[in-house]
This record gives C-alpha cells, sequence and structure tokens, in this order.
C-alpha cells in the first residue's frame, strides 16, 4: 500500500504541471487585460502595469517563472486585490471554506447513508418513496434555492410567528452561523449519495451470499450491518472524494447569500476580471484536493474490503 501511495504521489507532480499549463494558456489567450477594468485606465498604463509585473514577457518565460515562484510558496499579487498577495487572500478564506465544505460533507454523507439505506432495506414501501422524493428534491434545487428557502424559513417567518431560534443571516462567528449554510451546501451532495446507496443496497441484498446468510438464521439487522451495507461502501466511498473537493474549495452562491467570508467569491471575481494569478493559484488547490481525496479513496478501498490489493 505505502508503494501505491508512493507511486500516485509521484505522479501528482505531472498532472499539476500539465494542468497549470493548460489554465495558463487559456487564460492568455482569453482576449483582455486584468488591469483593464476601467475606462479610465489608458493603455499606455495599462502597458506599463503589464511590464511591471511580467506580462510582457514571452509565455513560456511567463510560466516557468510561475512555476518556479509556487515551488517556493509565491503565488504572486492578486491583480484585482492588489496590493494583496494571493497566499494571503487564501490563506485568510481557504481555512473558512474548507470548514464549511466538511460539514456540508459530513451531513450530506450520514444523512445521505441513513436515507439510502432506509429506502433499500423497505424498497417499494412508504420509507422508499419518502426517502427517493427528498433526494429527488433535494437534487433538483440549487444550492442558492435552498439557502434562500432556509433564511425565509428560520430566519423570516418562524421568528416571525414567535419561535426564533437563533438564526442569523451573515456571518460566521458562532456554531449557530454555519447550521443553515451547512445544509444548503450538502443538500445536493445528500441527495446523490442516498441514490447512489439505494441503489447499491438493492444490488447487493440480492446476492447469493446475503441470501446464504439469510438461509443461516441471521436476523436481517446483522445481514444488512456486516454482509450487505459493508459491500455497498465502495461505489459510496468513490463519490465522496470528489464531493469534498468540490464543497471544500469553496462555494460562491452559498457563500454570497449567506455572506461567508470563503474563497468561492474570490474565485468567481477573478473570473469575471481575468485574475490569472488567483484564477491559477485556486485551480491548483483545486488539483491537488481532488488528487488527495482519490488517494484517500483509493486507499479506503482496501480497508473496506479486504479482496483489494494494490
Amino acid at each position: 500500500m505505502l508503494r501505491f501511495a508512493l507511486n500516485r504521489i509521484f505522479w501528482f507532480v505531472p498532472t499539476l504541471l500539465a494542468m497549470a499549463a493548460v489554465t495558463f494558456v487559456i487564460m492568455h489567450l482569453t482576449p483582455g487585460s486584468p488591469f483593464d477594468t476601467s475606462d479610465k485606465v489608458s493603455p499606455e498604463q495599462i502597458a506599463q502595469l503589464e511590464r511591471i509585473y511580467g506580462l510582457d514577457k514571452p509565455l513560456y518565460q511567463q510560466f516557468g517563472l510561475y512555476v518556479w515562484n509556487a515551488l517556493h510558496g509565491d503565488f504572486g499579487i492578486s491583480y484585482h486585490a492588489r496590493p494583496q498577495t494571493v497566499r494571503e487572500i487564501i490563506g485568510r478564506t481557504f481555512p473558512i471554506s474548507l470548514h464549511l465544505g466538511a460539514m456540508a460533507t459530513i451531513f450530506a454523507l450520514v444523512i445521505g447513508l441513513v436515507l439510502g439505506v432506509l429506502a433499500a432495506v423497505n424498497q417499494n414501501g412508504w420509507l422508499d418513496y419518502a426517502s427517493v422524493s427528498l433526494a429527488i428534491l433535494f437534487y433538483s434545487m440549487p444550492s442558492f434555492v435552498m439557502g434562500f428557502l432556509l433564511i425565509l424559513l428560520f430566519a423570516v417567518w418562524l421568528p416571525n410567528h414567535g419561535l426564533d431560534l437563533g438564526f442569523r443571516v451573515g456571518g460566521w462567528d458562532s456554531p449557530i452561523d454555519w447550521v443553515l449554510p451547512t445544509i444548503a451546501l450538502g443538500a445536493a451532495p445528500l441527495a446523490t449519495i442516498a441514490r447512489y446507496t439505494r441503489s447499491s443496497m438493492i444490488e447487493v441484498i440480492r446476492s447469493d451470499f446475503v441470501r446464504t446468510a439469510r438461509a443461516k438464521g441471521l436476523d436481517d439487522r446483522r445481514v444488512v450491518v456486516r454482509h450487505v451495507l459493508k459491500n455497498a461502501l465502495i461505489p459510496v466511498v468513490t463519490l465522496v472524494g470528489p464531493i469534498f473537493a468540490a464543497v471544500g474549495t469553496g462555494s460562491f452562491f452559498v457563500e454570497q447569500v449567506f455572506n461567508i467570508p470563503g474563497m468561492g467569491k474570490f474565485f468567481v471575481t477573478s473570473m469575471q476580471v481575468k485574475d490569472q494569478t488567483m484564477i491559477l493559484a485556486v485551480t491548483l488547490l483545486y488539483g491537488v484536493f481532488l488528487a488527495a481525496m482519490n488517494l484517500a479513496v483509493d486507499l479506503i478501498y482496501g480497508m473496506i474490503d479486504p479482496r483489494i490489493r494494490y
């Protein structure tokens, strides 16, 4: 397993280099300048700023210099939020987005597994229909719509009817502020996990070894926990890695709705103004995060199913 992990980590380097190169080329092929944000900026001033930040050099020199600086932890100055550096912005906002993403992933995993197991064990029963309907509702509702509905319900409607639970709109100071954003961000992943858990559980329940276990006199609870659930988890675990990588690196809509000072809004703003240093840094961060989550998922496979060898 150690050899497998080291081999995967070794391949992180060319993967990230290729990702950075493709993003770098796309950014330079996109028309416009990151400093051309106002009619008051003259072409001469734009050219001067590009010389200061090295954007007038050949593309291969710019890319080589960027990679060299990135290896030393220097991702440059944010062109849009200067004089702030990209490292300062990410260091301030990424922990908040990671915190929110981790809570949303845990919420989605726990509730999604429970709904999926209940639906599979009670197939074609009212619990199955209720779980599937709830999953479809959550999956079809965008996160910002879910956020607005939660705000209207818990921060507006219930307090106006004499039931104030203490939920506020905006802020990230206390645990009560984390609840509604976590639900809004985790609703769609919850539905995905519930659907995959249900289908995987039903497939395993119909297997021969499950029928054999029941024929030996094992009760349904033991069969589900010790035999069915463990074998049905592999497809679900495959989903958790990309889901955590996606929600853990920032969500623009949820962060905007709940006024959370996370990284998502900086990434979207950087796309609008072509802040290429910020775009490159967030893209690389997402790539590292996704690669690390996929490696963790592959290692967890062996813990769930000992038949898997690396």
